[in-house]
């Protein structure tokens, strides 16, 4: 079975935030809440890479491990989603994930929390797929259609890859092997020579 997997190339994503617009008016996100991000690394210095970043779908979700509600859980693809009607707000989730996707709608007067919210590979959620109820708790349930999750669909300069964990990890090894004209492995130059 596929393990769904989302995978940011460094080298190609250059920050126009089309992933975030992208998923934010395909799920209809809450105020305050960013289900996707771009980070930049090293900001203003030699070597300044962005990245998208998002849910990671981890294997063994840290997420799920601390929540006292069992509200995650994790399809056959892989894919770590949440049940609202089982989440309390304690926000365990939120601390324990370092990617820091598991987030908190403001919409709220100051200090309730509400439920919830965070990436859902745009798988949507337990409710029924495709219904109603499903998209306002969870947004677009695009897999169910055979589709992509937004976020990379939109991705302009396809920096930002989505699908099945070891196609996507063919998809950026071939890259890496033809940037620049030849492979830009590790131990290249030493055993090829620095003029190879």
């Amino acid at each position: 079975m596929a393990r769904m997997k989302f995978l940011c190339d460094a080298d190609r994503c250059i920050e126009c935030n089309g992933c975030v617009t992208a998923c934010k008016n395909a799920n209809e996100v809450p105020w305050g809440v960013n289900r996707r991000r771009v980070v930049t690394l090293n900001d203003g210095l030699p070597g300044e890479k962005s990245i998208s970043v998002a849910c990671m779908h981890c294997t063994d979700a840290p997420c799920a491990a601390v929540c006292p509600t069992d509200c995650f859980y994790t399809t056959t693809d892989g894919i770590v989603l949440h049940d609202k009607d089982l989440c309390i707000g304690c926000g365990y989730c939120f601390y324990a994930c370092p990617f820091g996707a598991p987030q908190f709608p403001t919409t709220e007067a100051f200090g309730v929390r509400g439920k919830m919210d965070k990436c859902t590979f745009c798988a949507g959620g337990p409710d029924e797929p495709n219904t109603a109820s499903e998209f306002e708790k969870y947004g677009a349930n695009r897999i169910a259609q055979g589709k992509l999750p937004a976020c990379a669909e939109m991705c302009a300069t396809k920096a930002l890859l989505a699908g099945d964990g070891d196609l996507v990890a063919d998809i950026y090894r071939q890259r890496t092997m033809t940037r620049d004209s030849r492979p830009q492995t590790w131990g290249w130059s030493k055993a090829y020579g620095a003029g190879a």
